[in-house]
């Protein structure tokens, strides 16, 4: 038996760019393939019976899909450079900044990718699926149908000409420079180690924001530090390094915490109420669809629709097994802290259905 992992996967994939750190970091040994159509029907179809990347080979030769599970699992058989906190606020920090970069940076991520120049380079990334060895031009033609099923995505997330100037305030105003003040002081989000959270950054940050041109170019001028970790965290680290002490929070990442809990969890809150309302009027569906309906969501000062994604309530669900995972003195000490960031009334959410994923797709309990 082999004792190598296998990625499967691509550049420009915004959760390969999460799954190639953690393998990178925790130092396991892993070969990269590249996801073409070919690996697509001869591998990740057939092992996972769902279409999405990355997909990690285990020396088992099990096919892991979904970049939380791939790092559950794997965290389970290497404790070492383990990159989940032992206390419980840096824990839990941990986990909504994993939820936060998988599932809201995806926004200006996808905005910036599809909205603004960077082509023919897109459509050359995306025809390598198909004609990995043909001239760019080619590349380029193939690449532009391909994309368009991405680029149609765009409004499903809630990027309008209503929301767009204000998704780029956020982005361009607040997120790229609280992070870059937080980098300037710190390696790692906390501290000189990655932790969960730092890798549900790197998927949106890097391949979108940090790979394709015009993004990346505005990350580099407006927040160099911000770029200086996206290519720390892409590198082998020799030393492991530590999580700051006393499971002290960076000050540096309370406005963004703030933020979190006053724009994406009235979101994720109100995806557990309408996914109750769906199985309530749906009770003989045994498969839940990836999208049920729209809501409202709000950046800055606009609103605008958006799809409800289920997958978000899996998600959640981990977040809040974190939180009540704690003993009551550790609680007592999480609940101050999340007070302070405006977070604790979102802790005490109450699942009625709860979701698994069973063959990499998602069933209630």
């Amino acid at each position: 038996m082999s004792e190598q992992y296998t990625l499967y996967g691509s550049p420009m994939s915004l959760y390969t760019g999460k799954a190639r750190a953690y393998l990178t970091f925790k130092a396991l040994p892993y070969t990269e393939v590249f996801s073409s159509i070919k690996v697509y029907k001869s591998v990740i179809v057939p092992k996972t019976g769902v279409r999405f990347v990355p997909v990690v080979k285990t020396p088992e030769d099990e096919y892991l899909q979904d970049t939380a599970q791939i790092i559950d699992t794997l965290e389970q058989r290497h404790s070492e450079r383990s990159v989940i906190p032992t206390t419980p606020k840096q824990k839990l920090v941990s986990y909504l900044f994993e939820t936060w970069g998988d599932e809201w940076l995806v926004i200006p991520a996808m905005h910036y990718r599809w909205n603004k120049a960077n082509f023919p380079f897109i459509y050359e990334e995306f025809g390598k699926v198909i004609a990995p060895n043909m001239p760019g031009f080619i590349r380029a033609f193939i690449g532009k149908k391909i994309g368009a099923k991405f680029k149609g995505f765009v409004p499903m997330l809630g990027i309008t000409d209503k929301s767009i100037p204000a998704i780029e305030d956020w982005y361009e105003n607040h997120v790229l420079p609280l992070l870059d003040k937080h980098f300037s002081e710190h390696d790692y989000l906390l501290g000189n180690k990655p932790c969960l959270g730092d890798f549900g950054l790197m998927g949106p940050l890097y391949a979108h924001l940090y790979r394709d041109p015009e993004p990346g170019a505005l990350m580099k001028k407006i927040a160099p530090n911000v770029a200086k970790w996206v290519e720390r965290m892409n590198q082998p680290q020799d030393v492991e390094g530590e999580y700051l002490a006393d499971d002290i929070i960076p000050e540096t990442l309370l406005e963004l915490l703030s933020r979190i809990f006053k724009e994406q969890w009235p979101v994720l809150i109100n995806t557990v109420k309408e996914l109750d309302k769906w199985a309530e009027s749906n009770p003989q569906e045994v498969e839940i669809p990836r999208s049920i309906g729209e809501h409202q969501y709000t950046i800055g000062e606009i609103s605008e629709q958006r799809a409800i994604g289920t997958f978000h309530q899996w998600k959640v669900q981990r977040i809040l097994d974190c939180y009540h995972q704690f003993d009551e003195q550790q609680k007592k000490t999480v609940d101050t802290f999340l007070q302070s960031v405006c977070g604790l009334e979102s802790m005490q959410l109450d699942i009625k259905k709860k979701l698994s994923r069973i063959n990499n797709k998602l069933v209630f309990n």
